[in-house]
């Protein structure tokens, strides 16, 4: 045998001969189909085993109409996604859950207005599944693009356009966290209890705000403060919020909350006993580690990435069967922080 034969990749045909069954058997073990005796099917995943064989990917599309990939899109640029340490637990999530399903991860973001067209032009070209959009803006046009190919999708957050709670999602209770994290500072015997927002117009932020408010109905507004999911963000808004004397800070995730700590240290603030604050994530990479360790609200990050994933698998099965949305409980984790 000479070195390119015995390097040779094994074909179809190999494998056919190897299991003692047509060609036409073997495709269609390999490609999922049916009516095949499960004796065969067990040959014929043996044979494949002990050649090592690779379906071609091409060939296999064509029968299966499937590219085995999943886009993950993120309507945030690369400097945020890769900063903020939701994103990377997401993914984790995520990937998990495809890498059972035997799927590929093809990761899209937006750094510029022009994305949108490269997107839409891809999607359309048929090169994945299905899709799982994350982060979304008010008034972004991502959606629209990704509907208009047809693909199957799945929202990570509440969809918060007109008709967008009827789309397939799974989120956190936003809400109910937050109104638990300011109820616990009114049981504390804090009484003037600011926030610092995410930006609104992001469904988890707007969440957020609403939870602080059902807790705090009649709350000032000027305790309100508007930041941006970023750690600097954080600080600009405690410096803001301080000109109010706030004797508690409700700051809507870990990230902000870290430079929210910062800033009262600066201004030689204790925390709690001066202002104590609460963040939002439980981030394993920031909460347990700042000075003093944050008291926040949990949301599983990683879980909602697994939940997603099952989903969107779930509608590429096909059939008739009723989907769901998923929205997580969120739990108070106290530290000493609050």
């Amino acid at each position: 045998m000479t070195e390119l034969n015995r390097n040779a990749r094994p074909t179809l045909e190999a494998v056919a001969a190897h299991a003692g069954v047509s060609r036409a058997t073997v495709s269609r073990v390999v490609n999922g189909g049916n009516g095949v005796r499960e004796s065969v099917r067990l040959r014929v995943e043996q044979a494949v085993k002990d050649l090592g064989y690779v379906p071609n990917q091409a060939a296999r599309t064509l029968v299966t109409r499937r590219h085995d990939a999943v886009a993950v899109i993120i309507g945030e640029p690369e400097r945020a996604v890769f900063s903020d340490p939701f994103f990377p637990v997401m993914l984790r999530g995520i990937s998990q859950e495809l890498t059972l399903a035997d799927k590929q991860l093809l990761l899209m973001l937006v750094e510029r207005t022009d994305d949108y067209d490269r997107m839409d032009r891809y999607l359309a070209g048929g090169h994945v599944d299905g899709a799982l959009l994350l982060s979304l803006h008010e008034n972004d046009p991502l959606p629209a693009v990704v509907q208009r190919t047809g693909i199957p999708l799945v929202y990570g957050g509440r969809p918060f356009w007109p008709g967008g709670d009827a789309q397939l999602h799974v989120d956190s209770d936003n809400r109910g966290g937050a109104r638990l994290a300011v109820e616990y500072l009114l049981q504390q015997g804090r009484e003037r209890i600011g926030v610092i927002t995410g930006p609104l117009g992001l469904s988890a932020a707007q969440d957020r705000l609403e939870g602080y408010r059902d807790a705090l109905p009649g709350g000032d507004p000027a305790l309100i403060v508007e930041g941006d999911f970023t750690q600097g963000g954080g600080e600009r808004a405690m410096e803001l919020l301080l000109e109010q004397e706030p004797d508690a800070v409700f700051v809507c995730s870990d990230y902000m909350a870290a430079g929210a700590l910062r800033v009262l240290r600066e201004h030689r603030l204790r925390t709690p006993e001066d202002v104590a604050v609460v963040g939002f994530d439980d981030a394993p990479s920031i909460a347990p580690w700042t000075e003093p360790p944050l008291t926040t609200v949990r949301q599983d990050v990683e879980e909602m990435g697994r939940l997603m994933t099952r989903l969107l698998m779930r509608r590429l099965s096909g059939g008739d069967q009723h989907l769901d949305s998923i929205l997580l409980p969120t739990e108070l984790v106290i530290r000493q922080s609050a």
